[in-house]
């Protein structure tokens, strides 16, 4: 189970990311590129997702995971429920999310390194 304020403290740990809001509700941003958000009730998020992470997560967990309605909902965004997910798997999704709007070039964004492919680059060098 994830509250509104985990919610909001994982998203707000990732690299370059800020908060605003749109239509009375909080969103989170990397370069001005929304990327989540939380619904006006508190008990629902909304994610930016690639279609095959989107797929997975509707197959394996429909209790928790569901389309944003029409257009919304086929271009990634998805709905989920915070009291039915964990925290770790969230911070994941966070992630893959912000990575979906962010800048080619940023931390962690489309076409960049991350900690991982850094250190393996690291370890091919040495040898």
């Amino acid at each position: 189970m994830v509250t509104v304020a985990q919610f909001r403290k994982l998203a707000l740990e990732l690299p370059e990311v800020e908060e605003k809001s749109h239509f009375g509700q909080p969103d989170f941003r990397v370069a001005n590129k929304i990327f989540a958000d939380l619904g006006r009730e508190g008990g629902r998020a909304t994610l930016k997702l690639t279609p095959e992470s989107q797929q997975q997560l509707l197959e394996a967990n429909p209790d928790v995971f569901s389309l944003a309605p029409g257009h919304w909902g086929r271009a990634g965004w998805t709905y989920v429920v915070l009291d039915a997910i964990r925290a770790g798997e969230l911070r994941e999704l966070l992630q893959e999310a912000r990575e979906q709007v962010a800048p080619k070039g940023s931390a962690v964004g489309p076409g960049a390194e991350g900690p991982a492919s850094a250190k393996k680059k690291k370890s091919r060098s040495r040898h």
